[in-house]
């Protein structure tokens, strides 16, 4: 096979679910939401707008129920509901809302890492399918790095800081992509928000979902 050629991913079993990959993310080096789990009495602080997830520790893990960017009073009346549902079935997760402006996928395997990344919202590229930018980068680095759509839409900068990240997510499941997994992770360029829905504070990168396929 052309080295340069990624082969297709076979083994399917002992895979890293959401559930999994919020524990991952909290273990290992990368910048990430400081998510809290939600417990009965949880009370969010009502200076902030929130986001609440779901996450099972088996069984089907996709279009879970969700709170994004909510009120205290929302996010606390939504944390109890996925609670009395998911009680004993998985976890309720909450961190604070941020606006995205730049996010995406990371797709790495054991011949290359893919970078997906889409203006503002990941809903914008796993909802509705846009895309800005697809960018290939191959483990053989003599293959050349490969860019499909708006090759200026990520900064060298920002490019250098997600594949400096993927390396360290690589170097973590080394043993799960040489056993042909692909691990994934999402993330976003954001800002933090105050109550109004208006950006706060400097710009930063964050990872808030890990798994692998």
């Amino acid at each position: 096979m052309n080295a340069c050629v990624s082969r297709t991913n076979t083994l399917r079993m002992d895979l890293m679910n959401k559930y999994m990959g919020f524990y991952e993310l909290k273990n290992i080096n990368i910048p990430t939401v400081p998510w809290q789990q939600f417990e009965p009495g949880t009370k969010p602080d009502p200076g902030l707008l929130w986001t609440v997830r779901t996450a099972v520790e088996s069984g089907g893990d996709t279009s879970l129920p969700r709170a994004v960017g909510v009120t205290a009073a929302e996010a606390e009346k939504s944390g109890g509901q996925f609670l009395k549902h998911y009680d004993g079935k998985g976890i309720v997760i909450y961190y604070p809302y941020f606006i995205a402006e730049k996010s995406g996928v990371i797709d790495i395997t054991g011949d290359r890492t893919v970078i997906e990344a889409v203006d503002r919202d990941l809903w914008n590229l796993v909802t509705d399918g846009r895309r800005d930018v697809t960018v290939i980068v191959p483990k053989d680095e003599s293959c050349g790095i490969r860019f499909i759509g708006n090759r200026s839409f990520l900064s060298d900068a920002e490019l250098s800081e997600l594949l400096k990240y993927s390396s360290v997510i690589r170097g973590r499941f080394r043993e799960e992509i040489s056993e042909g997994r692909s691990i994934i992770a999402e993330w976003s360029y954001a800002y933090n928000t105050d109550v109004d829905n208006k950006p706060v504070g400097d710009r930063y990168l964050v990872f808030y979902e890990l798994r692998s396929v």
